[in-house]
């Protein structure tokens, strides 16, 4: 078992609204009894982008954050907001190392403007939430849950992620203070 980290540091490559990180937050911290960090970070995004498909690409991504950004002290969380894929997968919203230290998440495809919606900021920030706790429950052990309400349930279209809340069921609940919580 690993040692329960100091923090989860947040870092935001590129523009972000200061007020959906602090909005989110408080109910990271709540989630994982742990304090957040927020801080901005730098990359030349261009070089992870592919040409063909017009995204970016997520395992590089993720292989950059844990090699210059994250430490063994930490569970850092690259916040993009660039259409991420990997090559099995037509897109993604994030992704994460496993029991790891670094994972990312993007916000390209939370908004509903995206799909021809009307923009409204309290679902953007709500389908963010939940899809940053997800990528962080990857990082502390736990997979993908079964249960339709649990934040740890797979999404594959952002109306997956509409219907599930920002919390852990009670079976991921006991995973994750099981796992790597204890001090």
């Amino acid at each position: 078992m690993r040692d329960k980290p100091e923090n989860i540091t947040l870092i935001s490559f590129g523009y972000f609204e200061k007020e959906i990180l602090e909005m989110i937050v408080k109910d990271i911290e709540h989630e994982f009894q742990l304090p957040v960090k927020m801080r901005e970070g730098h990359l030349d995004l261009s070089v992870f982008f592919d040409a063909n498909r017009k995204q970016y690409d997520g395992n590089r991504l993720l292989g950059e954050i844990d090699n210059k950004f994250s430490s063994d002290h930490a569970k850092t969380l690259g916040l993009f907001s660039v259409d991420l894929f990997i090559p099995i997968l037509t897109y993604i919203f994030g992704q994460a190392f496993l029991n790891g230290r670094s994972g990312i998440a993007s916000l390209h495809r939370l908004k509903n403007e995206r799909y021809g919606i009307k923009g409204d900021k309290g679902v953007l920030i709500a389908r963010f939430r939940k899809e940053v706790i997800h990528e962080l429950g990857h990082m502390f052990g736990l997979i993908h849950c079964t249960n339709p309400v649990c934040v740890m349930r797979s999404s594959t279209y952002v109306e997956d992620i509409d219907q599930k809340n920002h919390h852990f069921c009670p079976s991921c609940r006991s995973g994750l203070d099981g796992l790597n919580m204890a001090d």
